[in-house]
């Protein structure tokens, strides 16, 4: 399962370079490009909407949906990213070095995907045709009236590997977790069951009711991750001073672990 998940890990940033790659081809009104972003600026800081005397209410839907919508293309402050990247070997070979690009992940998840996807819904114009549609299908939509009929079939191909890649990574890092602390057998068969049972729900709810099982699990998620990592943060900031004095010294950054005793003692033998 665990190389399954490796798999799964390689495939999602060709998706993505495919995915941006058509974005771009979708934009061809590339000179509306500008009043697209004026429209999401405006729209996010609930310009209009203090116009009509609700610029509290609109900032604070804004807010929330943005937050929500954060959590789940990213999983920012979720704790989640970090079980990707403990596989990983980063260059300079520091775990601050692997902080930096789980940044940039999110970055490239939130502010360039997420925009492209935006920047095709808006150029199309189905927002303002009152269409109905909002999901996926508003972003096939979308995509078809910019590319054509092959748009609808990318998109799908497209959710398909990112949904099937997504479900086998947090699969892996949940039994992982099963397996650390319970060590029983029984308890991983009954992890398996849920998942398999919350993956067929899933599939057949209304998207309203899915959104928010998925916010309330998220929340919870960052609510546990953010307090762990507060109690970390001395941690967190030590070993990034060791980063940036070595970074300043003109050197190629290496963790050392036995430069901090007490984390010396407290790590597992094979981290770092």
């Amino acid at each position: 399962m665990r190389s399954v998940a490796r798999v799964a890990e390689l495939i999602v940033p060709f998706m993505a370079i495919g995915y941006l790659a058509v974005a771009g081809g979708g934009c061809m009104n590339i000179t509306e490009l500008p009043s697209v972003i004026a429209t999401i600026v405006k729209s996010a800081l609930g310009l209009d909407q203090a116009a009509g005397g609700a610029m509290g209410y609109a900032v604070a839907q804004a807010m929330m949906q943005g937050i929500k919508r954060g959590l789940f293309s990213n999983e920012a402050g979720m704790g989640s990213a970090p079980n990707a990247a403990a596989t990983a070997s980063t260059k300079p070979n520091h775990p601050a070095a692997q902080g930096y690009v789980q940044m940039l992940g999110v970055f490239i998840d939130t502010i360039v995907i997420c925009t492209a996807t935006a920047a095709i819904i808006l150029l199309s114009g189905h927002l303002e045709s009152g269409s109905g549609l909002n999901g996926i299908a508003l972003t096939q939509a979308a995509l078809v009236s910019q590319v054509g009929d092959w748009g609808a079939a990318f998109v799908a191909i497209a959710i398909l590997l990112f949904a099937f890649t997504s479900i086998i990574a947090n699969y892996s890092y949940g039994e992982s977790n099963i397996e650390y602390i319970f060590k029983s057998k029984s308890a991983i068969m009954f992890y398996r069951i849920a998942v398999l049972a919350m993956v067929f729900i899933g599939s057949v709810l209304d998207l309203p009711v899915v959104w928010s099982f998925a916010d309330l699990s998220m929340g919870m998620m960052a609510i546990i991750n953010l307090i762990a990592i507060g109690l970390l943060s001395g941690v967190a900031f030590m070993v990034l001073r060791d980063y940036e004095e070595q970074r300043k010294a003109g050197k190629d950054p290496i963790f050392d672990r036995t430069k901090f005793p007490k984390l010396d003692k407290q790590l597992d033998k094979d981290v770092w």
